[in-house]
């Protein structure tokens, strides 16, 4: 047996009061995952949601988790549905930071839920036992217990739906964080791409509101760093600060930008 149990810095961060901050990749490099965690960031987002390879393929899921294990950062993953079977198949990949995307009402979040512990709520949870990467192949000590210490389990909460039912999702038990989702839910309130449209505002700072003064953690994108420290002071505790392809948009902008001589269109 071997001892390779290490904490969850996204989890640490979150429970000493702090912000974790990382970065959306979205280009699901190893490289680029390895390089932010040489870089500082606190976790780097995957998001099977919307892009990327398939989050049923464990292999290239492990390459992931390896780049960032290598550099001490924390993979934060967001899966496209919330069906059970997949969320214990990330969690055996190695994922510890993981949440799912357009949850609408209380059971499917605790259906899902107790899919991450072995223990849940005190009774029996939905976790599979086997001998996969997450148990170092069965040579880990005390599995179960740093397992269901270090999953830190999240939903998204981006449509009327789940706004709606926000107070009975924050109770729902092993739920760890909401990350507010501003675009989806403004299409499912009719006003796509208008964040600042009275009902979007209204939305969010409901999820806001509730998940701070809950012992739920709040997470959300950050649209530059003002607005990623104001929502810092606001009680944001897992936050978005930019994306790959935003950051080498910015730099190619500037070195063209810059270059003084000709250059036709």
């Amino acid at each position: 047996m071997v001892d390779d149990h290490r904490g969850n810095a996204v989890r640490e961060r979150v429970e000493a009061g702090e912000v974790a901050l990382g970065v959306l990749d979205n280009t699901y490099s190893p490289t680029l995952v390895e390089f932010y965690g040489e870089l500082g960031m606190d976790f780097v987002w995957l998001d099977f949601e919307h892009g990327g390879p398939s989050p049923w393929d464990a292999t290239v899921m492990e390459d992931l988790l390896r780049a960032a294990e290598g550099t001490g950062t924390e993979v934060l993953a967001r899966v496209p549905t919330t069906e059970p079977a997949l969320v214990r198949k990330v969690l055996d990949a190695g994922v510890r930071n993981v949440f799912l995307s357009r949850v609408s009402g209380v059971e499917e979040v605790e259906r899902a839920a107790r899919a991450t512990r072995f223990e849940y709520d005190g009774e029996p949870g939905d976790r599979g036992m086997a001998n996969p990467r997450a148990r170092r192949w069965g040579l880990a000590d005390d599995y179960v217990a740093t397992e269901d210490e270090e999953v830190f389990f999240g939903v998204t909460v981006e449509n009327r739906e789940a706004v709606d039912a926000i107070d009975d999702i924050v109770a729902v038990p092993a739920l760890d964080f909401v990350f507010a989702g501003p675009l989806d839910l403004s299409v499912s309130l009719g006003r796509p791409g208008e964040l600042d449209h009275p009902e979007v505002e209204e939305g969010i700072e409901r999820i806001r509101s509730t998940a701070v003064e809950s012992d739920v953690a709040l997470g959300g994108l950050g649209f530059g760093m003002d607005d990623v420290n104001e929502k810092a002071d606001e009680g944001y505790q897992i936050l978005h600060v930019g994306s790959t392809t935003g950051a080498v948009k910015s730099a190619v902008d500037g070195w063209l930008g810059g270059f003084e001589g000709e250059r036709s269109d």
